[in-house]
C-alpha cells in the first residue's frame, strides 16, 4: 500500500457510491460498488485473508477513486454503465447479445403472427422465452400453428394488392386469411390471446385443439395429417413434463446460485417459464468482488441488459442489496420484479438445483479459465513484458496485404481486445494510389490511411488507439509503416512478423526469437493468421465480383446495376450460370427478354466447354 492509498483511506465518506481501483498506468482495472464506501475500500487493504483473485488486485492497485451516489439503487446502475465502458480486466464482462431464441407478438398490429427472434427490441411487442434445452422455439411455433389458426407469412397487412389472393393454409384451415378479408381484428386477436395464454402455461385449450384437429382428419381419412397432429400432441407432452407441480402455472422465474474456489468463480442459472423448467446456463467469470453476494448482485444486473426481465429472481445466496435490485429490475421490466432467497419450498428447491451446477461447472472450468488466461491476457502481459512496454496491450492491431502480381490489392487490419479477436472492429482498405507489385508502398498507404481516420475519430474502430501495431512481414514492411507513423505524427510501439522464422522485429532492425512454446509468440501468430486470411477473404471477394462484372457486361442489355442486380440475388458467377430464366426474370430490375439473353449466353458458354 502507498502514501496515495493511505491518505485517500482516511478520507473515505460513509456513503453509497462506486469505487475505481486504478493500476500504475492509471488505466482502471476494477469497479466496484458499496453500500458504504469507506467500510468496502478499506477491506481490501486490510490484513484479513481474501480469495487468490483479490489478492491479485490488490497487488496492482496503485490509486483509487470514488463517486458517491444517493442510493444504492444508484450505485448499481452507475458501477453496470462503468464497467462496461473501462471493461476493467477484474470485473464480469458478459456480452450484451446474448443470442438465445424467443418468440415474439407484437398486439398492437391489427393481425399479428409469431415469430422467432434473437435480438430484443425496446417496441412493446410480447416476448417469450428464452427457449434453450428440452423445448425450442422451433417446436413452440410449430406447435402454435398446428392448434392455432394464425398467419405465417410475412405479407404487409396494409398493402395487400387487389389481385391477392390466400395461400393454401386459407384452404385447408390453418389460417383465419386476414390477408382475404376472412376474419376481423376483434376474431383474429381472440386466437392471439388464447396463443398468449397457452405460452403462459395454460395447455387446456392447445391440448383440446389438437386432439379435436386430429379426430377430423383421422374421420376424413386424412391419416398424414392426423400422424402430424399425433405428433404435435407428444410434444406438447413432453413440454408438459416439465411442469414444476408446485408452481403455478403462469409463473416466471430466473434461478441463480454462484460458487468461487481459488481464483476462479462460477454462477449458473435455471430458468422457468409458464411454470416449466425450460433452460439452463452456467458461466465462468472473473470478478475481484469480496464476497459472493456482490458478485451475484452485479452479475445479475448486467445478466439483464439484454435480456427479458424474469416476473421474479430468486438467488441462492442472501443479497444485501436485494431491495435495490428489485428497484432496479423492475424499471427495466416496466412492472414489479421480486428478488429473493428462498429458505423452504420448490424455490429453495431451484436454488439449491442452480447452486450445484455453479459448483460442479466450477470445477470444470477452472483448469479452462487458467488456459484461457494465459493464452489471452496472460500472453499480453508476456508480451509487454518482452518488448519493455509499461502499458498493458489491451488492444492489439495486425495488417496484412494482399493481392494476385499487383492485381486488385487489399490490405486487412484485424484487432484482438484483451488477446482475443474483436471481430466488429475489423477494417479492410482497397489500395488505390499504388502502381504495380509493391508491398511495401502499399504498407505505408494502409498505415497512412489507418493514422487519417484515427485523427478523425469518427469510426468506432478506426477512432480507438491501439496499444501495439503488428506488421506481417519483415523490417521493410515495418519501416515502411513506420514511415507513414512519423509523417502523421503518432507514436504507437509497433513491431513486425517474420512469417518463415515467426521472429519478432523492432523498427531499429532488432530481432527477438522467441520459443515456440511462448504464449506471447502464438498471440502474436494467431493475430498474424487472422490478419491473412481475412485480407484473402476480401481479396477473393473483390476478384470474384470483378470477374462477374466484367463477364456478364459482354451481354447486350446489362450495365453496372444490372449487375451488381444479380450479384446481390445470386452471390456468384457459378449461381447466375445455373439459374433458370425464370429465376433469373425474378430479379427486380431485370426484364424477361433481357433474362432469356443472359440464360441463352450461358448455355452457349457451357456448350463451347
Amino acid at each position: 500500500m502507498n502514501d496515495i492509498i493511505r491518505t485517500k483511506l482516511k478520507e473515505l465518506p460513509t456513503d453509497s457510491g462506486v469505487y475505481q481501483m486504478k493500476d500504475e498506468g492509471g488505466a482502471i482495472i476494477y469497479v466496484g460498488k458499496a453500500k458504504n464506501l469507506k467500510n468496502r475500500v478499506r477491506s481490501y487493504f486490510n490484513a484479513s485473508p481474501k480469495a487468490e483473485k483479490v489478492l491479485a488486485m490488490v497487488a496492482k492497485v496503485a490509486d483509487f477513486d470514488y463517486i458517491i451516489t444517493r442510493t444504492e439503487e444508484e450505485a448499481l446502475v452507475l458501477e453496470n454503465t462503468l464497467i462496461k465502458l473501462h471493461k476493467p480486466f477484474y470485473n464480469i464482462l458478459l456480452k450484451d447479445d446474448k443470442l438465445y431464441p424467443f418468440l415474439r407478438i407484437d398486439t398492437q398490429e391489427d393481425y399479428p403472427r409469431v415469430e422467432i427472434i434473437r435480438r430484443l427490441k425496446h417496441d412493446n411487442a410480447r416476448y417469450f422465452g428464452p427457449y434453450m434445452v428440452g423445448i425450442s422455439a422451433a417446436e413452440m411455433l410449430r406447435l402454435i400453428h398446428s392448434a392455432f389458426p394464425i398467419r405465417d407469412c410475412r405479407l404487409n397487412m396494409n398493402k395487400i394488392p387487389k389481385s391477392h389472393r390466400p395461400c393454401l393454409n386459407a384452404h385447408i384451415g390453418r389460417c383465419l386469411a386476414p390477408c382475404g378479408g376472412g376474419v376481423t381484428r376483434e376474431e383474429y386477436h381472440a386466437v392471439i390471446r388464447e396463443v398468449i395464454s397457452f405460452l403462459k402455461g395454460n395447455d387446456k385449450t392447445i391440448r383440446e385443439n389438437l386432439e379435436r384437429k386430429m379426430r377430423e382428419a383421422s374421420e376424413a381419412m386424412q391419416y398424414e395429417q392426423a400422424m402430424r397432429y399425433r405428433d404435435a400432441l407428444a410434444s406438447l407432452d413432453k413440454m408438459i413434463r416439465r411442469q414444476i407441480a408446485a408452481l403455478p402455472k403462469d409463473y416466471n422465474i430466473d434461478v441463480f446460485g454462484v460458487a468461487s474456489g481459488g481464483d476462479g468463480m462460477a454462477v449458473a442459472t435455471v430458468i422457468v417459464r409458464g411454470g416449466k423448467m425450460v433452460g439452463a446456463e452456467k458461466f465462468a467469470i472473473r470478478d475481484a468482488g469480496l464476497d459472493l453476494a456482490d458478485t451475484l448482485s452485479s452479475f445479475i444486473n448486467r445478466y439483464y441488459d439484454a435480456g427479458v426481465v424474469a416476473e421474479e429472481v430468486v438467488s441462492a445466496v442472501e443479497l444485501p442489496d436485494a431491495e435495490a435490485l428489485s428497484r432496479l429490475l423492475s424499471d427495466k421490466k416496466g412492472e414489479k420484479v421480486l428478488v429473493s432467497t428462498p429458505k423452504a419450498g420448490v424455490r429453495k428447491q431451484l436454488a439449491d438445483i442452480a447452486m450445484n451446477n455453479a459448483v460442479e461447472y466450477l470445477s470444470r472450468s477452472t483448469a479452462e479459465l487458467s488456459r484461457k488466461e494465459r493464452l489471452t491476457t496472460g500472453a499480453c502481459r508476456q508480451l509487454a513484458e518482452i518488448l519493455s512496454l509499461d502499458s498493458p496491450l489491451e488492444r492489439i492491431e495486425c495488417y496484412d496485404i494482399s493481392h494476385i502480381s499487383g492485381t486488385d490489392k487489399v490490405s486487412s487490419m484485424v484487432v484482438f481486445t484483451g488477446g482475443e479477436k474483436d471481430a466488429k472492429m475489423y477494417r479492410t482498405f482497397r489500395i488505390k494510389t499504388v502502381e504495380g507489385n509493391n508491398d511495401f508502398a502499399c504498407m505505408k498507404e494502409t498505415l497512412s490511411r489507418r493514422f487519417a481516420r484515427l485523427a478523425e475519430g469518427t469510426d468506432a474502430s478506426f477512432g480507438s488507439r491501439p496499444d501495439l501495431l503488428v506488421i506481417d512481414g519483415g523490417i521493410g514492411q515495418v519501416k515502411y509503416a513506420m514511415e507513414a507513423m512519423t509523417e502523421a505524427g503518432e507514436s504507437i510501439p509497433m513491431i513486425g512478423l517474420a512469417e518463415r522464422e515467426e521472429i519478432i522485429v523492432l523498427p531499429s532492425g532488432e530481432e527477438i526469437v522467441l520459443p515456440k512454446s511462448s504464449f506471447a509468440l502464438r498471440l502474436l501468430m494467431r493475430i498474424r493468421d487472422e490478419a491473412h486470411r481475412f485480407a484473402i477473404t476480401f481479396h477473393r471477394k473483390l476478384r470474384a465480383k470483378r470477374s462477374v462484372k466484367s463477364l456478364l457486361l459482354d451481354i447486350e442489355g446489362m450495365g453496372e446495376k444490372r449487375v451488381t442486380l444479380l450479384h446481390k440475388a445470386f452471390g456468384s458467377l457459378e449461381a447466375i450460370a445455373d439459374a433458370s430464366v425464370d429465376d433469373i426474370a425474378a430479379v427486380k430490375g431485370i426484364p424477361r427478354p433481357l433474362a432469356e439473353s443472359i440464360a441463352a449466353f450461358f448455355r452457349e458458354r457451357k456448350a463451347k466447354k
